[in-house]
């Protein structure tokens, strides 16, 4: 990355200017919309203009203070005043130009006027006026990172989980082999939120040593320390059976050296029901939570397995508080037909939730993704059902396609995924080494709620 610095108060001289050309995408334009609080019922459906009268001014507005607070001052400067006047529309695809240049320099309080403007590529004037920034005294190094892609959501519901947890007491978590800087920092930025007590398990010469790469403090933290990774999933479970933590999360290592100490009957941490992974998942476009089953670790279930799939998804989804969870069992098709396996066994799940066999949730099955989801696809093919469009649970055939669902959701749709494994004696939380914090955080919010679930009741989430 190009390594730039900042403009400080002293070294502005009057009369400077600097430029700065972005082209709007539907993303943008959108999102200024909302922000002015007037948007055009056409753009919404995908015309590529906007005419609000304020989306224009928002935009206009927004790259200025872009160029202000990143370029010119640049890092340290605070703007503490504007005034601007605004014409005119924008469009997607529209290039707009934003020219500030320093006009007055104040010594009290290191303030300087800014003369701003701001043109489209026909020269027209979106905006025009001054800012009034506080400049900032020391030079500051810093690169150049691109705007990160916006993605507009409905919903925002790893924050309302999050804010859930807000006020219980922090679950002590054992931290298996946090031998690199994500693991590690995820656990620690964890701890901070007050989400968890966090027993560091693993060789303690390599979790200081990233520590001390990462210039952070252990002192804090309790450390268990074992030979290599394989001896800190064993260390983690044991001390799970005990009763010393109420929860694991995955480190460093692969999710099968994990689970091959999770697993055995006698020294695991298996209950009477099959242990599976759920994926929650906040996905822009989808007005709920979506809970996504099994992606990971049950490879090819059987009727039986994919029960206990369903009741661990099912009561996963109580505890984040929805209340009667529509389960879609996913196949291709939304007939049953005896040459696809799964369409036969989600006519037989769905028998075994009239039968009692799995309970609290509507089931409904075969459907396929689209008729699982959209309203408007399950109208089209005329399915009458009380789960059809409006799902809350995706019972997938198996990993496979569960594990490439939720991955096209997460890096095509821009979801946000937690990942969590239930039927266990404590939950386990399961992290990415491509998780962002956010979503580490908010798997470990989700395992908060289960562990707190579990100590009011004996019965296996």
């Amino acid at each position: 990355m190009d390594e730039s610095r900042n403009f400080t108060f002293d070294e502005i001289v009057v009369g400077h200017s600097e430029t700065l050309t972005r082209r709007l995408s539907v993303t943008e334009v959108e999102g200024l919309a909302l922000v002015a609080g007037s948007i055009d019922p056409a753009h919404l459906e995908g015309a590529a203009s906007s005419d609000s009268p304020n989306a224009p001014g928002a935009a206009a507005a927004a790259l200025i203070a872009n160029v202000l607070l990143r370029r010119f001052p640049g890092p340290g400067s605070a703007i503490v005043a504007t005034r601007l006047d605004y014409s005119g529309t924008i469009a997607v695809g529209d290039r707009l130009t934003v020219t500030v240049q320093a006009r007055t320099k104040h010594k009290t309080h290191h303030r300087i006027d800014f003369e701003c403007r701001c043109v489209n590529q026909d020269g027209a004037t979106l905006a025009e006026g001054t800012a009034v920034v506080t400049a900032p005294s020391t030079s500051i190094a810093y690169s150049n990172v691109a705007t990160p892609d916006i993605v507009l959501r409905r919903t925002d519901a790893f924050a309302v989980i999050l804010r859930r947890c807000e006020g219980l007491p922090p679950i002590r978590c054992a931290v298996v082999h946090p031998c690199d800087r994500d693991s590690l920092n995820g656990a620690l930025e964890a701890a901070k939120r007050n989400l968890i007590i966090p027993v560091l398990v693993g060789p303690e010469r390599k979790i200081r040593a990233v520590a001390e790469n990462e210039n952070v403090d252990l002192s804090p933290y309790e450390i268990v320390s074992t030979e290599h990774s394989h001896a800190a999933a064993e260390k983690a479970v044991e001390m799970a059976r005990a009763g010393h933590v109420d929860a694991l999360m995955k480190g460093s290592l692969h999710t099968d050296e994990l689970m091959s100490a999770v697993v055995p009957s006698a020294t695991g941490l298996r209950t009477a029901r099959r242990i599976s992974h759920v994926f929650v998942i906040d996905v822009p476009t989808y007005p709920r939570l979506l809970l996504v089953t099994d992606a990971a670790i049950n490879i090819a279930p059987d009727i039986e397995v994919k029960a206990d799939i369903a009741q661990n998804a099912i009561d996963l989804a109580h505890v984040l508080d929805i209340e009667m969870p529509k389960v879609a069992i996913l196949s291709a098709v939304e007939t049953v037909n005896r040459k696809i396996p799964s369409t036969v066994d989600a006519a037989a799940l769905c028998k075994m939730a009239d039968r009692g066999q799995i309970t609290s949730g509507i089931l409904d099955g075969p459907l396929a993704f689209d008729n699982a989801i959209s309203p408007t696809a399950a109208a089209a093919k005329n399915i009458v059902s009380p789960v059809a469009g409006v799902a809350d649970i995706l019972l997938v055939p198996d990993l496979e396609s569960g594990n490439i669902l939720a991955k096209q959701l997460q890096y095509l749709a821009g979801a946000d995924t937690a990942g969590i494994v239930l039927g266990t004696r404590v939950p386990i939380v399961l992290t990415s080494r491509a998780d962002p914090v956010r979503e580490r955080l908010a798997s470990t919010a989700v395992m908060m709620l289960v562990a707190h679930r579990l100590r009011l009741t004996t019965k296996p989430v």
